[in-house]
């Protein structure tokens, strides 16, 4: 992400040579004509890149990594949805959508971050996937089940075309995450119990 964005910025700044990647165009694009959704575009297309070119690599980290790794891509591609794709992130509340996902608020940071499940050490020997699913602060959790899982198959697609990458697709299989965490343990993507507040927030989020 770093590299991308100063290496369009160099470019842009008119330093000789041409873009690296297309992570970078996006960059380059985004600094010609800033706007919100430029800036999640270019940001997420340099993530996705980052996330496919060291896949190999994330299957062997510990199962705690694994699933953080998974909750952290779709929660970003989530926050693109808001300002690219309201009705798609939202439904009926489509129009506080890009509002909410605008990268110049802070309320994105609210469900995005997970800085109070997040250990302060490496690595989770001793970290079991049900202590991080009790763990997770309720409204990122309440994001993750009532609003988001139910429409992840259409939110990777919508993200594979607008950042114009399909090998996004081969992350999320029949809607469950997959780009670290098992598709045989695709039960940690859905929820039983739902709170009465998570159950209005989905019926007030589904589709018109």
């Amino acid at each position: 992400l770093l590299r991308d964005a100063r290496e369009a910025s160099l470019l842009a700044e008119r330093a000789p040579g041409v873009a690296s990647s297309p992570s970078v165009e996006h960059w380059l694009r985004f600094l010609d004509a800033p706007s919100a959704r430029g800036w999640y575009r270019a940001h997420n297309a340099s993530i996705v890149a980052g996330y496919l070119a060291s896949r190999e690599l994330a299957h062997d980290e510990l199962p705690a990594e694994r699933f953080f790794m998974d909750v952290a891509l779709l929660r970003v591609l989530y926050a693109h949805s808001l300002v690219a794709a309201p009705r798609l992130a939202l439904g009926r509340l489509a129009p506080v959508a890009p509002i909410l996902g605008d990268p110049r608020m802070g309320m994105a940071g609210a469900f995005l971050s997970l800085g109070r499940v997040l250990p302060d050490r490496y690595p989770l020997n001793d970290v079991l996937i049900e202590r991080v699913l009790e763990d997770e602060n309720r409204l990122g959790r309440m994001f993750d089940y009532a609003v988001i899982a139910p429409r992840l198959q259409a939110l990777y697609a919508f993200a594979a075309a607008d950042i114009e990458e399909p090998r996004l697709l081969e992350l999320i299989v029949d809607g469950a995450p997959v780009y670290a965490w098992p598709h045989d343990q695709a039960h940690v993507w859905t929820a039983s119990g739902h709170t009465l507040v998570a159950r209005t927030l989905n019926r007030l989020t589904a589709g018109a």
